[in-house]
């Protein structure tokens, strides 16, 4: 993301003495709770003015309330990334609000569903394939012209530690996100002709939403130290 210094005066709710993101245009999916709602915090917050989805049209109307209100230039649209018809239309808005231009694009949205491998359905496996990868898969394709026509465009796509080694957070979900993974190095590879750099974050348990519901005493104990005995071991 190209970025300048800027100056402490900054008004609103931008930091002091932190990178500048003005001028820059983002989309971050899934952007109302979690991962995403900070995202798009934080690059409004520098500056940048920011279009994010969600399907939850009330929840999406009361955090474009909360961002107006902190004079944070955000906006966005209702979508189930899921389908396929919507993700081209949540582009053509975002082609449309940000004049065919995107610097950034934030892939975010995701979900999971958490169980022995042997009990997966087949519905429940393209349903967590379609969600986590194939909507990212997609959107990527969708938002390379725009990112091209930007001159400086950055893809980050939100992976996990799941995808890197095996922890019990269900297989299926995993694979989507080792399949993330090789497609930020294929994309990373291929686009930087274009001048798009991807990148992708790779979190361990972070309290949100869809992780709060597994969080309990015990789990979070495993997590943090699975092997008291040990003290030389860490966790990332």
């Amino acid at each position: 993301m190209a970025a300048e210094k800027e100056s402490a005066s900054t008004a609103g709710h931008r930091r002091p003495e932190r990178w500048s993101l003005r001028g820059m245009t983002a989309l971050v999916t899934g952007g109302t709770r979690g991962i995403g709602h900070a995202v798009v915090e934080e690059l409004a917050g520098l500056g940048a003015t920011v279009y994010t989805c969600s399907r939850n049209e009330a929840e999406l109307n009361d955090r474009l309330k909360e961002w107006e209100a902190l004079g944070l230039l955000v906006t966005g649209s209702v979508c189930d990334l899921t389908s396929r018809e919507q993700r081209l239309e949540l582009m053509q808005k975002v082609s449309s609000v940000f004049d065919g231009k995107l610097n950034i694009l934030i892939n975010n949205a995701g979900t999971n569903i958490r169980k022995p491998t042997s009990d997966y359905t087949s519905e429940e496996f393209s349903f967590l394939m379609n969600t986590n990868f194939e909507s990212v898969y997609h959107l990527c394709q969708l938002a390379h012209p725009l990112l091209k026509a930007s001159g400086a465009g950055s893809i980050v796509l939100i992976s996990s530690v799941a995808g890197v080694v095996a922890i019990s957070s269900g297989s299926v979900y995993a694979a989507t996100k080792a399949a993330m993974n090789q497609l930020t190095r294929n994309l990373a590879c291929e686009w930087a002709k274009d001048n798009i750099r991807t990148n992708a974050i790779a979190p361990w348990y972070i309290k949100t939403s869809l992780t709060e519901p597994v969080l309990n005493q015990e789990l979070t104990q495993k997590i943090v130290c699975p092997n008291p005995s040990s003290p030389s071991r860490r966790t990332r």
